[in-house]
C-alpha cells in the first residue's frame, strides 16, 4: 500500500467497529457456546439457529442472548479502544458499531468499556437491526444514515466476517489481531496488533 493510500484510510471520517474481540478483549468461547446450543462444530451459530423450527429457534435464541448478556458483564476494553474512539471523536469522525450480538448487549458492553458517550445509540446495530455479518447490509444502512458512499467508510474488526463485510460493502478494512497471525491478508487494507497502534498512527487533526 502506498503512503498516500495509507493516509487516505486513516483520514476517513466514518468508522465502523466490530464489538466483541475488537473494541473488547475476546472472551467468547464459541466452541462451548456451540455445545450448549447443540450447534455442530464449525457451523455458524446464527446460521444454524435460523434453520431450526420456530419453537426450537426461539428457545435457542433466548439461551444465546442469556450467554451473551453474562459475557457482557465480564468484558473489558481492548488495548487502545478508548484512546482510539476518543481521538476519532475529537477529530470529528462519525462512529458506528456493527455486531452479531444483540443491540441491548452491545449498548451495555459499550457503556461498560467507556466508549458509549462517543457513539450515537442509533449507530449501534445488532443482529436484529441489520443482517448478520458477513452480509454488508449493516454498513450500507449506516452509510445511508450518514449520507455517504460505503467506500468512504472504514470497517475495523478482528475476524474474517468483519473484513468480508467491509469488502462486500466497498469500505476500507482494518484487521486487528493481537496474536500477529493476520490470517486474512487478502481481506485487509491495514493490519495492526492493537487499537492503540492504530490510534498512534492517526494523523493529527487537520493532517
Amino acid at each position: 500500500m502506498t503512503k498516500s493510500a495509507f493516509h487516505d484510510i486513516l483520514n476517513r471520517r466514518h468508522w465502523i467497529f466490530d464489538l466483541d474481540g475488537t473494541l473488547t478483549v475476546a472472551i467468547h468461547d464459541f466452541a462451548a457456546i456451540r455445545r450448549t446450543l447443540g450447534v455442530p462444530d464449525g457451523r455458524d451459530i446464527l446460521e444454524h439457529l435460523a434453520w431450526l423450527p420456530e419453537g426450537e429457534a426461539l428457545s435457542a435464541e433466548r439461551k444465546l442472548a442469556e450467554i451473551e448478556a453474562e459475557l457482557a458483564e465480564r468484558t473489558e476494553p481492548a488495548v487502545g479502544a478508548l484512546q482510539l474512539v476518543r481521538t476519532l471523536n475529537e477529530k470529528g469522525a462519525k462512529l458506528g458499531v456493527l455486531t452479531r450480538n444483540t443491540r441491548d448487549n452491545a449498548l451495555n458492553t459499550l457503556r461498560r468499556i467507556g466508549v458509549l458517550p462517543y457513539l450515537a445509540p442509533e449507530d449501534v446495530l445488532g443482529r436484529d437491526e441489520a443482517p448478520a455479518k458477513p452480509d454488508p447490509g449493516g454498513i450500507l444502512k449506516l452509510a445511508r444514515a450518514w449520507r455517504i458512499e460505503p467506500s468512504a467508510a472504514v470497517m475495523v474488526g478482528d475476524y474474517a466476517f468483519d473484513l468480508k463485510t467491509g469488502r462486500a460493502a466497498g469500505a476500507a478494512t482494518i484487521h486487528v489481531d493481537p496474536s500477529g497471525a493476520f490470517r486474512w491478508p487478502e481481506l485487509a487494507d491495514l493490519s495492526v496488533h492493537t487499537l492503540a497502534e492504530l490510534a498512534a498512527a492517526l494523523p493529527p487533526a487537520g493532517g
